[in-house]
């Protein structure tokens, strides 16, 4: 599958958001605009002739160095293709480019396949935090850059 990977508007991070199934509620551009304010980030889409196909964004986060790899998701119909990947890896060339020496995420036990894509990526879980039932407890992973 052909597809490229660009810098995206918080507008264009919202639409793909509202079509990724595992995101329960609606998000809204405020959203994204007070997470994102006065901080260094990156948004990022996935995109070929269809449309967008997915989205990643992350900031600069309160440990020096860190990359936070806040959100993103690969639409159902575009998973398997390498868009994740894809994403993942424009993401961390970027942070190594401004000076970010390790990047992490969070996600969570009901969410396997994210955990399996971190670590396939070279992330180690490096702390669970529970939060209400057991599927719902936070698994933070990161790796250095």
């Amino acid at each position: 599958m052909n597809f490229i990977i660009r810098e995206a508007s918080l507008e264009e991070l919202l639409w793909v958001h509202e079509h990724i199934p595992e995101f329960p509620g609606k998000a809204s551009l405020n959203f994204y605009e007070d997470r994102l304010r006065h901080r260094l980030y990156l948004a990022l889409v996935a995109e070929n002739q269809e449309g967008l196909l997915g989205f990643k964004v992350g900031y600069q986060s309160e440990t020096p160095n860190t990359f936070y790899s806040w959100m993103g998701g690969v639409l159902p119909d575009f998973r398997k293709h390498g868009v994740a990947d894809a994403l993942a890896e424009y993401q961390e060339k970027w942070a190594r480019e401004q000076g970010f020496k390790s990047v992490f995420f969070k996600t969570r036990n009901r969410f396997p396949a994210m955990i399996c894509f971190g670590l396939s990526r070279g992330f180690k879980i490096i702390e669970v935090l529970p939060k209400g039932g057991v599927e719902d407890y936070r698994i933070v992973m990161g790796k250095d850059l």
